[in-house]
């Protein structure tokens, strides 16, 4: 008896280095780690840019985790915080974007990731903390705020950031503490970013 590719089980999906993996011989598939992670890397830079350098800055990280796909370590089989590490590096060639963009915010109140959707008294209830929080991360160094978004909005875990910063684990706390710690003091006390470190 034969089996028709009909009936033979599907095949199971890859996880990210699996896929990285096969884009070697086929460039194509390469286009499923995008589809799967393009919607998170693009909320992320657009949180830190606005939308206006979103789209390119997230087309940047694709194309040069393309071009590097020959040196993911296939140890890891999430590529999520590879790519938020290339995200991250490339907002920094758009730090001027993105200061402005938090100073905006601070005048302004509006957040350029608002949902249309989002009902008109959480957005105006949110507006004020919103402009005392942006004036808050404008003040950070840009590594101390590329470790708390990370966390705070990537929602990596410390150990996903050091490996997307290349920085030792110690180095992703101490720029968390400061950062909080600033962040704290700029907003009298309130820390809107706390997250609690999980058990490693």
């Amino acid at each position: 008896m034969t089996i028709s590719s009909r009936d033979a089980p599907a095949a199971p999906a890859l996880d990210d280095a699996g896929l990285i993996e096969r884009s070697l011989r086929e460039p194509e598939v390469f286009a499923t780690l995008y589809d799967r992670h393009a919607p998170a890397v693009h909320r992320y830079v657009r949180r830190r840019l606005g939308d206006q350098a979103a789209d390119d800055v997230v087309a940047e990280t694709f194309l040069a985790a393309f071009r590097r796909r020959a040196r993911y370590d296939p140890a890891r089989p999430d590529a999520l915080p590879w790519l938020y590490g290339i995200a991250a590096n490339l907002v920094g060639k758009h730090r001027r974007s993105e200061t402005r963009m938090l100073r905006a915010l601070a005048r302004t109140g509006t957040d350029p990731v608002t949902d249309p959707m989002e009902g008109a008294d959480a957005r105006v209830s949110a507006s004020a903390s919103s402009r005392e929080l942006a004036g808050a991360l404008a003040g950070l160094s840009a590594r101390d705020r590329d470790v708390l978004l990370l966390v705070a909005w990537a929602d990596l875990s410390y150990q996903q950031v050091a490996e997307a910063l290349s920085i030792p684990l110690g180095t992703v706390r101490s720029r968390l503490n400061r950062a909080r710690r600033k962040v704290r003091e700029a907003l009298g006390g309130a820390d809107p970013t706390l997250v609690q470190e999980e058990d490693e």
